[in-house]
């Protein structure tokens, strides 16, 4: 099948589009920019993930942000403190108003941490400590946590307000479930406080964002129309590019880093990135899912992890498919992440001889059968990075049923544990090791453990998870860090992969700013 025809990008008038925003023509500017998948809704509880949050990020807002340089600045909160080991206090910016014009109050705060905590909600790893949030008045609420969290305003940048009366009026006061393939108004309709408003939404097709008069803030850049397509097709997206078509795109295909930086009409953005991409195994059932093995779960052998990940030849995806542009990584966390103890990211080497022992010593002298989930539009070159697992696992016996597709329906069914075998990345939101140790590796309970989808558990490592999110004292919290993290590599509960680098590209008329989490905020974009 041919690739997919970029579709035309209309844009409205500068006359009209100016008129709506009441500002001068002159400075009426359209973005148009391309990202390899779709935001799965425009619910910002429904999915916790990069390229979900990073869209709807420009629609709602957090009570604590990130600037551009990543450190922690007011949003919708002004100020807070910690008033006692387990309370919090956070002052309201007063003067909000939603996008349908209602006031933004502690009512609003209150009611988006009970809808966060709903089962439906995949934000639930992010509000798991807190035991209750209490309205002081019109513009203050209190925290509460079930354990002291110092670190609880970090935890909070990528948690966004929704309206209390827009949700209930709307029929989606609880999020749903993405596992379950369910939708309501919050999935194609939005009412946030941030600096772009929803205008229409095309799921699959086009999505358009237009400036917020009524925004609180400052916005630094001059786009006032943000019209964003996903084009899957890594060779479309480049030559929407180079055409003009449009004017930002994420991510570059490593194969094109080289050929973009020679158009003079276009410039390549690269730098590193906090996330890590890992591989993860069903460690909990008795049976595994679509596999020739019945009546065992491999994967519950530490042998059959370790053969995993000794089979899987980093340095070949490094310098073949990453084209360099990773960092291979015994680790769940990144260099830059707090916590992150370089002394631990030594990986065991790639041995495919050893993988065959350890495999035989298990009791699967001829490897056996099993599926491997993938996505094909979430990560760079995520495809075939999976193909190439796959390859390498062959080798020693082990037979891969790959399943790559796109994220929306690759994500319902991980989340909803329907795995074996699957690729995953994740950036740690407060460049904390505990967000990695809380929603990555702790036993799934309550909260934690979220996108622990293989359910890999260890009663120390849950402990040190515990003790980590309350301790203060640095020196012993980062000796705590690598405890668990030793724990968690020698017995190979994931195969962490690597760090992989980020790379925009845009017209030579456009300036953006770059930030490490891959977050995209249209606030900082200037169009000449």
């Amino acid at each position: 099948m041919s690739p997919r025809p970029v579709l035309l990008l209309r844009t409205l008038s500068v006359a009209v589009l100016a008129a709506a925003l009441s500002v001068p023509a002159v400075q009426a500017k359209t973005l148009r920019t391309a990202d390899q998948g779709d935001a799965v809704s425009m619910d910002p509880h429904s999915l916790n993930e990069t390229t979900q949050l990073g869209f709807t990020g420009n629609v709602y807002e957090p009570l604590v942000t990130r600037d551009a340089q990543l450190k922690l600045a007011p949003s919708l909160a002004t100020a807070w403190k910690q008033v006692s080991p387990t309370v919090w206090r956070f002052g309201l910016r007063r003067g909000v108003v939603f996008h349908d014009g209602s006031p933004f109050t502690a009512d609003d705060v209150v009611f988006s941490f009970q809808r966060a905590a709903d089962p439906g909600s995949d934000m639930r790893g992010v509000v798991g400590p807190v035991r209750e949030v209490r309205k002081v008045d019109d513009f203050a609420v209190e925290i509460v946590t079930t354990t002291p969290q110092p670190i609880l305003p970090d935890s909070l940048t990528s948690f966004y307000m929704m309206s209390r009366a827009w949700c209930e009026a709307n029929g989606a006061a609880k999020p749903v479930d993405k596992r379950k393939g369910v939708e309501n108004a919050a999935s194609v309709r939005a009412n946030g406080t941030g600096p772009y408003r929803l205008r229409s939404r095309e799921p699959g097709v086009r999505t358009v964002l237009v400036r917020n008069p009524q925004y609180w803030g400052k916005v630094e850049g001059n786009v006032t129309e943000v019209v964003w397509t996903p084009i899957g097709n890594d060779a479309t997206r480049v030559a929407a590019l180079k055409s003009g078509e449009i004017q930002l795109m994420q991510p570059v295909p490593v194969q094109d880093v080289d050929r973009l930086r020679q158009d003079p009409n276009v410039r390549v953005m690269q730098g590193p990135e906090l996330r890590t991409i890992f591989l993860g195994m069903d460690s909990r059932r008795d049976e595994l899912l679509h596999s020739n093995v019945k009546g065992k779960n491999p994967f519950k052998d530490r042998r059959v992890r370790q053969a995993f990940y000794q089979a899987i030849d980093v340095e070949a995806i490094r310098t073949r498919i990453m084209r360099g542009a990773a960092t291979p990584t015994n680790l769940m966390i990144a260099p830059g992440v707090n916590g992150f103890d370089a002394g631990l990211n030594k990986r065991a080497p790639y041995d495919p001889e050893a993988s065959r022992r350890l495999l035989a010593d298990a009791g699967y002298p001829n490897g056996f059968e099993v599926r491997m989930n993938c996505p094909n539009d979430r990560y760079v070159n995520d495809g075939e990075i999976c193909q190439a697992v796959a390859g390498m696992l062959a080798r020693v016996g082990v037979k891969v049923n790959l399943e790559a597709e796109t994220k929306n329906t690759y994500f319902p069914k991980i989340l909803s544990r329907n795995t074996s075998f699957y690729l995953l990345g994740w950036t740690p939101t407060t460049y904390d090791a505990h967000n990695t140790l809380y929603n990555i590796m702790a036993t799934p309970q309550g909260g934690q453990g979220v996108f622990n989808l293989g359910s890999w558990s260890n009663p120390r490592f849950d402990e040190l998870t515990t003790q980590i999110g309350t301790e203060t004292d640095v020196t012993k919290r980062n000796a705590m860090i690598s405890e668990a993290m030793r724990i968690h590599a020698e017995d190979f509960g994931h195969v962490p992969l690597h760090q992989q680098a980020l790379a925009w590209a845009t017209r030579k008329t456009v300036s953006i700013v770059q930030r490490a989490d891959n977050i995209i905020l249209y606030r900082y974009a200037t169009v000449e």
